[in-house]
């Protein structure tokens, strides 16, 4: 077998190794004498055994490192004995346990293609995460029977309602904040190709395929008595009474063909709640108050003129604070800052800004020669978290001479949290009431795995980040598998998006199985695993929770139904989380 191009590509990767490296079995014959002669001595300690996905990294250097073992071990000519003080250790793994099935290694992924559907947990006081139990909390995932072989457009969740929109577009509702009398699910607002939802207070906004926005009471008590708009047909004067009360969101001054989108361009803000009027600067409009509101409805859209110019392409809000993302990589903040949650230090004179103001996210890369760009933000309750590509550029002198800089254009991936950390929603290991600005996400941050299509070593960067009022969740943007079958081997699997869980947990809504609040990331079991709801700190070995990628396939028990593009989404809410199929 001539492996001189894998192995020169291993060996690339192998020369900037740890002193101690994993290596699997399977590769201990593959190379020849000349092969093994270049890396005789790159390692002092090598274990020989499986590439587990914690030890991706030593898996990189694990093909290089068996051959020299093979080397000196199997080769019929001469060895080169190294001496005593260099020669490599080799330290076997212990072999691997045969799974109790075939299909042990991949029905985590496998399961949420037959049975798609809602798991739950967390607490259960208004009843959301358990309808029919009055379990005041639910500690491991449990599913949902309403939505059992369902896949959703988008699901949000409130210690006191839930609100889905179906495969459809209708929305679906439920929980006490809904209607105290009903313990099922139930469909509200119908007709209107629903794609995406937000919750506030009292209010479900909900955006349709066709740009229009909706203001839904939660309670159907309000939905049933509130003023029911007029829907008006294609049929020339045939109109009628929506059979519930929302309200329609219009922004003023759209310009030909502009609709709404969710965001990309212009940004609005309206105040969501009927309970108060936003108060903390979080519209991102300077002295706009009760007071001094223009006429009209309290609730219209007003654009945030402080971000023209800036082509905005993510928005993400909290309790009492907004952020926005530009096209250029940089990220705006506005709104409550008691607990630092805009990224800028506290000024107990003025815990508010109301103008979107750019965070110099440069300062926190100054004297390392990256040049950051913000790639994603999220936000929920007091905190914020935004992730960060920072490119390595060539070093100059201060008189512009260049210095000789290794690793020009390397792409270092970092994940950044500001706000209240007392119950662990900083992620970064420690138990503070507020931060004074940006703090790294370490358990997230600077991360890689080998990249077969590129044979090279490639960030880990997160896919998105679910934040829920005290407790967050990283979806990873690991690299997938999804070549397991009954014809492969049966330690083959599925392998699907990681996720990393933190904050505050009075409710179990982490999903470890208990009650401690956890401050720095940390993997829990699979969802449908015999020890579900047990922790798994990073680098312990064991399955955990991984999400099944997006994929078509055909649904159902042995893949017989019908087909469908699907994925596995993570949503966390007012100490509540689900998983979900989602379209």
């Amino acid at each position: 077998m001539d492996t001189s191009n894998t192995f020169g590509n291993y060996l690339r990767q192998a020369s900037h190794a740890a002193k101690t490296i994993l290596v699997p079995r399977s590769s201990l014959e593959q190379f020849n004498s000349r092969d093994c002669q270049k890396i005789q001595k790159m390692s002092e300690t090598i274990y020989v055994g499986r590439a587990s996905g914690l030890a991706k990294l030593a898996f990189v250097a694990a093909l290089g490192a068996a051959a020299a073992w093979a080397y000196t071990h199997v080769s019929d000519g001469k060895k080169d004995e190294l001496p005593r003080s260099e020669r490599p250790e080799i330290v076997f793994e212990a072999p691997r346990k045969d799974p109790a099935s075939k299909g042990e290694n991949r029905d985590q992924v496998k399961r949420s293609w037959e049975q798609p559907g809602v798991y739950v947990w967390g607490s259960n006081a208004g009843k959301v995460v358990a309808p029919d139990s009055n379990e005041a909390v639910v500690k491991t995932p449990r599913r949902l029977p309403y939505f059992n072989g369902q896949i959703l457009r988008d699901l949000k969740l409130d210690r006191d309602f839930g609100a889905a929109i179906t495969e459809t577009g209708d929305l679906v509702q439920w929980g006490v904040g809904y209607s105290k009398t009903t313990n099922t699910p139930a469909v509200t607002l119908q007709g209107k190709d629903l794609v995406k939802l937000a919750l506030s207070r009292d209010r479900i906004i909900a955006l349709s395929s066709s740009g229009s926005v909706f203001s839904i009471p939660i309670s159907r008590a309000d939905q049933e008595s509130g003023d029911k708009p007029i829907i008006t047909s294609w049929v020339p004067f045939w109109s009628q009474h929506s059979p519930l009360s929302y309200r329609s969101l219009v922004p003023q001054n759209l310009g030909w063909g502009e609709k709404v989108v969710d965001i990309t361009g212009r940004v609005f803000s309206a105040a969501s709640s009927t309970v108060d009027f936003p108060s903390k600067g979080q519209l991102g409009i300077s002295g706009l108050t009760w007071q001094t509101r223009p006429e009209g409805p309290y609730y219209q859209p007003h654009e945030v003129k402080a971000l023209r110019g800036s082509p905005i392409k993510a928005i993400a809000a909290g309790d009492f604070h907004s952020l926005a993302l530009d096209s250029d990589g940089s990220m705006f903040s506005f709104g409550d800052n008691s607990s630092g949650q805009l990224g800028f230090d506290l000024e107990p004179g003025s815990p508010y800004i109301a103008k979107p103001s750019r965070l110099p996210v440069n300062k926190l890369y100054s004297g390392t020669n990256l040049l950051p760009k913000v790639t994603s933000i999220a936000a929920g309750g007091m905190n914020s978290y935004f992730t960060v590509d920072a490119t390595k550029t060539q070093a100059t002198t201060s008189d512009g001479e260049l210095i000789p800089t290794q690793d020009v254009g390397k792409i270092v991936a970092d994940t950044w949290a500001c706000g209240e950390g007392i119950k662990g929603s900083l992620g970064n290991g420690k138990w503070w009431h507020y931060s004074k600005g940006p703090t790294k996400v370490k358990a997230l941050s600077n991360l890689y795995e080998y990249n077969e299509a590129i044979k090279s070593l490639s960030p880990i960067r997160l896919a998105y980040i679910s934040v829920g009022s005290t407790h967050a969740c990283a979806i990873m943007d690991n690299v997938t598998t999804l070549l397991a079958s009954k014809q492969t081997s049966k330690y083959d699997s599925n392998s699907g998006a990681d996720t990393l869980w933190w904050g505050f947990n009075e409710y179990y809504q982490l999903g470890t199985g208990k009650r401690s609040n956890v401050n720095t990331p940390v993997y829990i079991r699979p969802l449908d695993s015999s020890d579900v709801g047990t922790s798994n700190k990073k680098g312990v070995e064991g399955e955990r929770l991984q999400l099944a990628p997006r994929t078509t396939i055909r649904l159902g028990e042995g893949g017989v139904g019908r087909k469908a593009s699907v994925e596995q989404r993570v949503e966390c809410g007012r100490h509540v989380t689900a998983v979900y199929s989602a379209t």
